[in-house]
């Protein structure tokens, strides 16, 4: 007979707790305050009065889609912690249901509503793919709803069975591929971006690493003792699936990191607001005008400026950097997610695609394949050869 452990009383992210009991997640308040500790001793006793299985509730038909928002959006900052690319996108979603539909009894949401949803996100030109997983996301938020008793498990079955938009039969645009990126449009940026963006798109271009993975690294998560360098992010995009992600890190990555390495070990070694002191000091060796004259330095530096360089770059960032040093080198737009493209492509063709995977931190083979495109020459060559 299966053993039904007492639930763990647990800490989330931003200090809250929460306990799961068959499948359903509690939020309880403030971890270790009191009044969190009796949510979950009342949350328990229910549960073992009725023989370790939650009472059977009935739905709650006066339940909104904003109370379903609500739920999905706080499960969801703690299920994706590190993730910050999928809670955009969760949030975004979750606008435009709001807008259109946050009064209506989610009992009575279903395909009409969804499709209403998926027509808005076409018409607001966004690519088939994207729209697909954010009616996933739909799906997934009357899961949870169903879990918490809002809605009944009817609601969730009709919604699942609303088709995916299909290639050629939708005015939803294709999604553009992603492909890799020549060396030589990366080295044209070098002298329009800072020496930090510069060494994030090095180690991303040595390591094939995630933009989000370079941007987070802190000394503390390197470990320095062997030869290779080995970094361990401490949140990754698919750290909430219990992976595990590891980087290695050889000399040239080395000297790139070298040069950042702060007395303290918990900084982000890539700062914004390092880069922009170090931009303040090259203008001020430049100064051709006497100190006697003209504004002193700092003196003309706004009190509450609206916008302050923060500590750690992301991706979004990062991006603009490169995409600004693009338009002033006059080479075509291209965005760091393709270095790891690059760097994946030239590990499959000189050391196979498994390599590649392990590399890149793949579970499946199949994703990798995504990234790491196949040799065509090498294909052509074999068929001239034998066909």
């Amino acid at each position: 007979m299966k053993k039904h452990k007492t639930p763990e009383y647990c800490r989330a992210s931003k200090g809250r707790a929460y306990t799961r009991i068959d499948g359903q997640w509690f939020t309880l308040g403030r971890y270790n305050s009191q009044a969190s500790r009796d949510k979950y001793d009342a949350i328990v006793a229910e549960w073992l009065a009725n023989g370790r299985r939650l009472p059977q509730k009935e739905p709650d038909a006066t339940g909104t889609v904003s109370v379903v928002l609500a739920n999905y959006l706080r499960y969801a900052a703690d299920y994706y912690v590190g993730s910050a690319k999928e809670l955009n996108k969760i949030k975004t979603l979750s606008g435009v249901i709001r807008k259109l539909y946050a009064v209506l009894p989610a009992a009575n949401f279903g395909p009409p509503e969804l499709k209403t949803i998926r027509q808005v996100l076409i018409e607001r030109g966004n690519s088939r793919g994207y729209i697909n997983s954010q009616m996933g996301r739909v799906c997934r938020m009357f899961q949870l709803a169903v879990e918490d008793r809002v809605v009944a498990v009817a609601v969730y079955s009709v919604l699942k069975a609303v088709a995916p938009l299909v290639r050629g039969h939708t005015a939803a645009r294709e999604g553009r591929t992603v492909t890799s990126v020549p060396d030589a449009w990366v080295d044209s940026i070098k002298p329009y971006v800072s020496r930090q963006v510069w060494a994030l798109v090095e180690l991303m271009r040595l390591t094939g690493m995630r933009c989000g993975e370079a941007c987070a690294m802190r000394a503390c998560d390197i470990d320095m003792t062997g030869s290779l360098w080995i970094y361990t992010p401490e949140t990754h995009k698919t750290a909430h699936r219990g992976h595990h992600r590891v980087v290695e890190l050889g000399k040239r990555s080395q000297e790139v990191i070298r040069g950042f390495l702060r007395t303290d070990l918990e900084a982000p070694l890539f700062s914004p607001a390092q880069a922009m002191a170090e931009h303040r000091t090259k203008l001020h060796a430049r100064r051709k005008t006497p100190m006697s004259c003209g504004n002193r330095p700092g003196s003309n530096r706004k009190a509450k400026p609206r916008k302050q360089p923060r500590d750690r770059y992301d991706s979004t960032a990062v991006r603009q950097a490169v995409q600004r040093a693009c338009k002033r080198a006059g080479v075509p737009q291209w965005h760091p997610h393709q270095l790891r493209h690059s760097f994946l492509t030239r590990v499959r063709k000189e050391f196979g695609l498994e390599l590649a995977s392990t590399l890149a931190g793949h579970r499946h083979v199949a994703v990798t394949e995504r990234y790491a495109h196949a040799d065509r020459q090498k294909a052509r060559a074999i068929v001239a050869k034998i066909g």
